[in-house]
């Protein structure tokens, strides 16, 4: 289960204090690891667009599952949910009308193109394969509540391992940093919105 701007507080943080860091790259990589039905890749493209700087990122969204990656590639959702999703985007601190950032048709909704404009929707297991570059954001968020102890470690080895010195590394409201095997490589940003600073 998903929604576009979930957690609006989580995009406000964000917002607050991950972009000025973003802003003093020349180029953003940004990878979101299980991304579903895309709601959180179109979230995030839209508050970059906002703040300026999505021109100068390009975000890697990866699931393992294939026929979601298609489905989120098409960035068409349910008419009915636009309200909650509307209110979402309001409270992440949405400077624009969030209507302008889809159009309507019958009882559904297209986002703009220009918000894949860059994503790569690419297909990754993060049981078995590895890491494919150097990230300055990571937003693994409510994957890892699926997975047993074991598997979260190997995850957390991944993401670690994938993040840049001073890079960003985002979770699920119910996951957490504590009692895993990088726990002390990171400093907490914000703790209600699970925003971590890779620090070693």
């Amino acid at each position: 289960v998903s929604a576009m701007f979930r957690d609006p507080h989580f995009y406000l943080t964000f917002r607050k204090d991950v972009v000025p860091f973003l802003k003093t790259y020349p180029f953003i990589r940004i990878w979101l690891a299980g991304i579903s039905m895309g709601e959180e890749v179109y979230s995030l493209a839209i508050l970059l667009k906002e703040e300026g700087i999505y021109d100068r990122c390009r975000i890697y969204a990866t699931d393992i599952n294939d026929a979601v990656l298609k489905k989120a590639k098409e960035g068409i959702y349910p008419l009915d949910l636009m309200q909650t999703y509307t209110n979402n985007y309001i409270k992440a601190g949405g400077t624009q009308s969030f209507s302008d950032y889809y159009t309507a048709a019958y009882d559904r909704v297209i986002l703009k193109s220009s918000l894949r404009d860059n994503v790569v929707f690419a297909q990754h297991n993060l049981a078995s394969d590895s890491s494919f570059n150097e990230f300055h954001v990571i937003l693994c968020r409510n994957v890892m509540i699926y997975f047993n102890s074991e598997l979260q470690a190997h995850v957390h080895h991944l993401l670690h391992e994938s993040l840049v010195t001073f890079g960003v590394l985002g979770l699920g409201a119910k996951e957490t940093l504590k009692f895993s095997p990088h726990e002390q490589a990171y400093e907490e940003i914000d703790h209600e919105s699970r925003l971590y600073r890779r620090i070693a």
